[in-house]
């Protein structure tokens, strides 16, 4: 049995785990860690260079070293202003292209846009060459009636704002593609593609699930309230083997928990003090990871459809390409189970998480579509073409089948009430009246 140390030790790792979540999601995660070493290599520089640098310089590339100390600070003072007015430039056009995604697409989308790293890498170098430079001039003091230079040091912070000038071209170049809803769309399908692959794994698409009757699970419920995004996998894992117990967490990734609602159910009586020890192991944070949450990225991509298709923008085309990417994720979601259960390799004891069921997950996604699409014909078609694929895939539990039969006719029903066109909507009518029968038929 594991002791208080082991628990306080576990609920130290957890707190680490949030925190590092919460960090590395901050747009100020990686430029943080530039500018720390931009400090240290100015503190290094300035350290480690001499005179005989300069000199060793001044004899073999004269054109490259400024040996006067005016002209020195001139040019240090100018690439600062200059590299200052950039950075500020470029932070204008993160927040405008943010507000834009916001208000064209969905807010939900700025989390990923926030945490590109290749972004935030370039506004790091220009914050570490400011400071750099600034640094670098304050060495460039008067000493009796001479001036005490770093050639080696000023050359560097010379070359380095270049990269500077450079790291902007490819700015403007990454942040001009990045906000082309193509693009976004792109970035979000893959991301939810990889986790739905990653969680078709056989480890976690398990058969030999060990049955546990109702009576044996015991409810602990939450004291707080948060956005549930996920648990401390590995560290539940040891838990689960080391107390000889199988946890089934309650929410799903995403969902708000209330207070006093059931969180997670265990096959062991706990203490207070176990429950709440347990408790340190579930991660509650504002933002939200596509990466790990193929719903999340569903939900998403159905969003900046649905937002294309408002009055306001008016945009089918965008609509038409997300029920492509949409098509091609459920097709992959209807192989997985409706759980997702973890096991260490040599353990006897299970964890259990709930996916949102599939029923629940295709009616939230349609009825969003059908309420801006319902007057459409192409996109009305695009929705039937869908449905029908689906049908025609092969799926983890027949029950789909009939949870896509059931919007199919859902649909049907909103195409008789609002398509007026007696034409249009005959032609929509056949299209899923003789596939349907063509594919009952085939399966029967």
């Amino acid at each position: 049995m594991p002791t208080k140390s082991d628990d306080m030790i576990g609920n130290i790792k957890n707190k680490l785990s949030a925190t590092y979540q919460k960090v590395v999601s901050s747009i100020a995660f990686y430029p943080s860690f530039i500018l720390v070493g931009f400090i240290v290599l100015a503190g290094t520089m300035l350290s480690v260079e001499d005179q005989k640098m300069t000199k060793f310089l001044l004899d073999k590339a004269p054109f490259l070293v400024i040996n006067n100390a005016d002209t020195a600070r001139a040019l240090l003072a100018t690439l600062i202003g200059g590299l200052l007015s950039l950075m500020v430039f470029s932070f204008s056009m993160v927040m405008m292209i943010l507000n834009q995604a916001s208000s064209n697409f969905s807010p939900r989308l700025l989390p990923g846009l926030v945490s590109d790293k290749w972004n935030q890498i370039v506004l790091g170098t220009y914050l570490g060459t400011i400071v750099y430079n600034i640094l670098i001039l304050m060495s460039v003091l008067p000493d009796g009636n001479k001036y005490t230079l770093n050639g080696l040091s000023i050359l560097l912070g010379i070359i380095l704002a270049m990269v500077c000038l450079i790291l902007f071209i490819y700015f403007i170049h990454t942040i001009s593609n990045g906000i082309q809803i193509n693009n976004i769309l792109n970035k979000i399908f893959d991301q939810t593609k990889k986790r739905i692959n990653y969680l078709l794994d056989k480890k976690r698409q398990k058969t030999d699930i060990p049955q546990i009757s109702d009576d044996e699970w015991h409810f602990i419920k939450s004291t707080d309230a948060g956005f549930y995004q996920g648990i401390n996998l590995n560290g539940l894992l040891d838990y689960c083997d080391e107390n000889e117990v199988h946890i089934k967490i309650i929410p799903h990734k995403g969902d708000y928990q209330l207070p006093r609602t059931d969180m997670f159910a265990i096959t062991k009586n706990l203490s207070e003090e176990e429950a709440e020890s347990l408790r340190e192991y579930f991660i509650y944070a504002s933002s939200h990871d596509v990466s790990d949450n193929h719903v999340l990225g569903i939900r998403q991509i159905t969003e900046v459809g649905v937002k294309a298709m408002s009055p306001g923008i008016n945009d089918p085309g965008t609509a038409a390409i997300t029920i492509d990417y949409l098509t091609e994720l459920i097709a992959l979601r209807m192989r997985l189970n409706e759980r997702e259960v973890y096991q260490k390799d040599e353990g006897k004891y299970t964890l259990q998480m709930r996916s949102v069921p599939f029923k629940k997950l295709m009616h939230d996604l349609l009825a969003a579509y059908r309420q801006y699409c319902k007057h459409d014909i192409i996109l009305m078609e695009k929705i039937i073409s869908m449905l029908l694929y689906l049908i025609d895939q092969k799926v983890q539990s027949e029950d789909y089948y009939t949870i896509l039969k059931k919007e199919l006719h859902i649909v049907k029903e909103d195409i008789e009430k609002n398509i007026n066109n007696t034409a249009d909507k005959n032609s929509l009518l056949d299209s899923i009246g003789d596939d349907l029968l063509e594919i009952e038929t085939e399966q029967s």
